[in-house]
C-alpha cells in the first residue's frame, strides 16, 4: 500500500523531477487538459477532480508520514489537482492552457491570504486544500483574462 500511495502522491514519478517538480506536474496537467480533458462533460470532469482531491489527500498524508515532512516537495498530486481546478471548463486552446498554468503557479507560489491559511489544515487536507484554493483563484482571473483575449 505504501508503494501505491507514494506513486499517487508523486503522481507516478513526476514528483521526482529534479528541478521544480510542482511546476512540472502543473505543466503536465495543463497539457493533459488541453489535449484530453477539456471535452469531458462537466459532471464527469467535476467527479474526476473530486476523486483526485480525495485520493490525493489520503496519498499525500501517507507520503508525508513516510518522507518525514509535513508537505514534501515530491508530493505533486496537489499541483495536478489544483491545475485541473484552474483549467476547469476553459476553452481547449493553448492560450487557455498557458494562462491557467501561469496564474495557477503564481497563486500557488505566492499563496495570498486566505490560501496560505489552508496549509495549516491537518494531514493531507492541508497539502491539497491550498492548491485547490490557488486553482480557484487562478480560474477566476483566467476567465477575466481570456474574456478580454477572445473578444
Amino acid at each position: 500500500m505504501k508503494a501505491l500511495s507514494r506513486a499517487f502522491a508523486t503522481f507516478f514519478g513526476l514528483g521526482r523531477v529534479p528541478l521544480a517538480p510542482g511546476t512540472a506536474a502543473s505543466a503536465v496537467a495543463a497539457v493533459a487538459y488541453k489535449l484530453f480533458l477539456h471535452g469531458l462533460a462537466r459532471p464527469f470532469y467535476a467527479l474526476l477532480v473530486v476523486a483526485l482531491f480525495l485520493l490525493g489527500a489520503a496519498a499525500a498524508k501517507a507520503a508525508a508520514a513516510e518522507f518525514g515532512h509535513p508537505d514534501p516537495g515530491r508530493v505533486v498530486v496537489d499541483e495536478v489537482c489544483g491545475q485541473l481546478v484552474a483549467s476547469a471548463f476553459l476553452p481547449g486552446t493553448w492560450a487557455a492552457a498557458g494562462v491557467s498554468f501561469a496564474l495557477f503557479r503564481f497563486f500557488d507560489i505566492i499563496k495570498p491570504w486566505p490560501i496560505r491559511k489552508l496549509e495549516k489544515l491537518p494531514g493531507g487536507w492541508g497539502i491539497m486544500a491550498d492548491d485547490i484554493a490557488a486553482g480557484l483563484a487562478a480560474a477566476a482571473v483566467a476567465r477575466v483574462a481570456l474574456a478580454g483575449l477572445f473578444r
